[in-house]
């Protein structure tokens, strides 16, 4: 049976949700915490009520003996050297003390049972997750190309609950569900992989694994699942460019030729690197995004307009704006310019 058709419980462990991380030791420290309330809650009962209890030694019960006779009580060993005499004491054994028991075990085992719920929790929310996802971004790949994907995403407003992660590393996995990010541990060249992922209903695909032959494969899978979805993807040589294309890549960025280009460029006019850098970080400085035309710029030149326009996108197709068909705004365009996202000079 393929990941795709397993119920949501099975999957706990290959998606993870994000959650709020707690502090192990905070979660240690409350159940000895509790486990010390309910003795005490005991060793006080007890202690009043110590003329209903009979000890072997009778010689009465103290207050030393009130703690001895709760610790073993609650642990349930029970040695049956001090035992409830009068019907009052039975009484409370039966109504407090029992009850104080089953909470001092349960305070103990809490890890056990905390595993348990956890498992149940993530389940549903696994369950619920599976049943609305949709218009959501599937990174494939958590390296250094895939981490700076995301955090692009991030910097242009995308909410983390809305990037789904898939990696066979479990470490690569774990810093993205640090971030809020969900995770699906696992192969994304295999079909049912990416379906768990909702890569059939996602937005956006991007493809950033180490490997170029994976990321072919990686993006074969993909356009067959989402042939409607955006699949963005990246290569290392210039040569497997046409591969990726080929197999359904909207979009191929090589990424040695982009890092030489910057090299280059740095030797000579390290400024324009600078502010090629700063174009590229959506949420510092300025950034290159896209946004609709508004009713009053129809039939006007985006040269004339107030924000830097570097291109006109119409029907899929970027014309620059030095380009002949890029001289009127047509309805349905959308202009790619230059944003301000922080004022000059600013944090």
């Amino acid at each position: 049976m393929s990941l795709s058709d397993e119920a949501s419980h099975s999957l706990v462990g290959v998606i993870r949700m994000p959650e709020l991380a707690q502090s192990p030791v905070r979660a240690i420290m409350k159940r000895v915490v509790g486990a010390l309330a309910a003795l005490l809650l005991a060793v006080l009962i007890v202690y009043l009520d110590r003329d209903g209890y009979r000890d072997v030694n009778n010689d009465g019960v103290s207050l030393l003996d009130s703690f001895y006779y709760a610790t073993v009580s609650l642990s349930t060993t029970g040695y049956g050297d001090i035992t409830p005499a009068s019907s009052s004491a039975r009484l409370i054994n039966v109504l407090v003390i029992t009850p104080l028991r089953v909470l001092f075990l349960i305070v103990l085992v809490g890890t056990t049972l905390e595993v348990l719920t956890e498992r149940s929790r993530q389940a549903l929310r696994i369950q619920k997750w599976r049943r609305i996802v949709r218009d959501h971004v599937v990174v494939v790949g958590y390296g250094t190309k895939g981490r700076s994907a995301v955090q692009a995403l991030l910097g242009d407003g995308v909410e983390p609950g809305s990037i789904v992660v898939v990696d066979t590393v479990q470490e690569s996995l774990d810093a993205a569900s640090a971030i809020g990010l969900v995770t699906v541990h696992g192969s994304g060249t295999r079909n049912d992989v990416l379906r768990v992922a909702g890569a059939a209903r996602a937005r956006a695909i991007v493809v950033a694994p180490s490997r170029d032959d994976t990321a072919v494969l990686v993006t074969l899978t993909a356009r067959e699942l989402a042939p409607k979805a955006q699949i963005v993807a990246s290569v290392r040589e210039r040569e497997n460019e046409h591969l990726l294309r080929q197999s359904g890549a909207d979009s191929v960025v090589v990424s040695s030729e982009t890092a030489g280009r910057l090299l280059g460029m740095a030797t000579t006019t390290p400024s324009v690197v600078e502010m090629v850098e700063d174009l590229l970080t959506p949420d510092a400085g300025l950034a290159i995004t896209e946004r609709d035309v508004e009713a009053g710029e129809v039939g006007g030149s985006p040269r004339h307009l107030s924000d830097i326009v570097l291109g006109v996108v119409r029907e899929g197709k970027l014309y620059r704006v030095d380009a002949p068909e890029a001289d009127a705004i047509e309805p349905g365009d959308r202009l790619l310019y230059v944003k301000k996202v922080t004022p000059p000079g600013g944090e």
